[in-house]
């Protein structure tokens, strides 16, 4: 029978510094699992792993309590510093590819320009329920739970609102009843004006995503977004290139229509991570207006998605500090 020591490297090397308060008594083993941060899925594993990994060490039985600590979600902003370059989109993935990855994720639309998460996740025209004075976030695609700006507002209804508005009802979405909820993707809406300032200032996320397509004048935007969140205190995650190369279908040639890797070496001149490319497809577009994000599926595009979301993640278990 493996002694107390060995039984701390087994389980540690399943759930890493996790696991605490272990105890064994006459080969039954027992210890606490906290699993803040995890949704329900991960936390069923990871107490699968560490049971089974117990059990085949030798342990006559196994017992594990399982705790959380209560959280306060984070929020990261997706933001542009122009509209049109898909930051809805990468909002809507981002999301989804953090929370199959086994992250506790949910998503808010901020942006009041043209709040199109309800669509973009599936569930168009569902408004979310209240208990007390706080909103009950809607579960859309991938399990994600989420609100949105449009949830607010009869559908097609122009928002026409000043920042201290816009700060406000950002307010209701973000205080939500969120449950377990460990990390939060803003869709900002684009632009640095007095409505993006109120916004942060109110709520203000712990690092902001870029979101650009390759050519100047789109990249001349992004930089802009950047200084506007660097003013603000809010560090920099990364940018990300969208829009990036055309395989066309018929002939497999492919082109670049917004020209290539403009928003990589921008990355680099400002001193900042590039997270990643996502192609002009076709399938991004017909995917999203059905309200089945491409996150969801198998395949190159989804891929893209899921190694930014790990680079997201990373820096979110490890933020770096904001500029001085």
């Amino acid at each position: 029978m493996p002694n107390i020591e060995d039984f701390s490297h087994i389980i540690s090397a399943v759930a890493g510094a996790r696991a605490s308060g272990l105890k064994i008594a006459d080969g039954a083993v027992s210890l606490m699992l906290d699993v803040s941060g995890l949704n329900a899925d991960a936390r069923t594993q990871m107490e699968a792993d560490v049971r089974s990994a117990v059990e085949r060490a030798g342990a006559t039985s196994v017992r594990i309590m399982l705790t959380a600590e209560r959280i306060t979600p984070r929020l990261i902003a997706v933001a542009s510093g122009k509209g049109g370059v898909g930051k809805s989109t990468l909002s809507t993935n981002l999301a989804i590819a953090m929370a199959r990855a086994g992250r506790s994720v949910g998503l808010v639309d901020a942006d009041i320009y043209g709040p199109s998460q309800p669509r973009l996740m599936g569930v168009e025209g569902v408004k979310p329920e209240a208990e007390g004075k706080n909103m009950i976030p809607v579960m859309g695609a991938g399990g994600v739970p989420f609100l949105s700006m449009g949830q607010l507002v009869n559908p097609g209804q122009a928002i026409a609102w000043r920042g201290p508005m816009a700060g406000n009802a950002l307010s209701q979405l973000v205080d939500a009843k969120w449950g377990d909820v460990r990390d939060i993707v803003v869709d900002m809406p684009p632009g640095t004006g007095d409505i993006q300032l109120s916004m942060i200032q109110k709520h203000k996320p712990v690092g902001a995503v870029i979101i650009s397509t390759p050519q100047d004048l789109a990249l001349i935007d992004a930089t802009r977004a950047i200084s506007f969140f660097d003013t603000a205190k809010v560090p920099i995650i990364g940018l990300v290139e969208n829009m990036a190369g055309y395989l066309c279908p018929h002939c497999g040639e492919m082109s670049d229509p917004f020209g290539s890797g403009g928003a990589e070496a921008a990355a680099k001149e400002l001193g900042i991570p590039f997270l990643g490319r996502i192609p002009l497809d076709i399938k991004i577009r017909m995917a999203s207006d059905a309200g089945n994000p491409p996150a969801l599926d198998e395949g190159p595009i989804s891929d893209a998605y899921a190694a930014i979301a790990r680079q997201v993640s990373a820096w979110m278990d490890a933020p770096q500090a904001a500029p001085a």
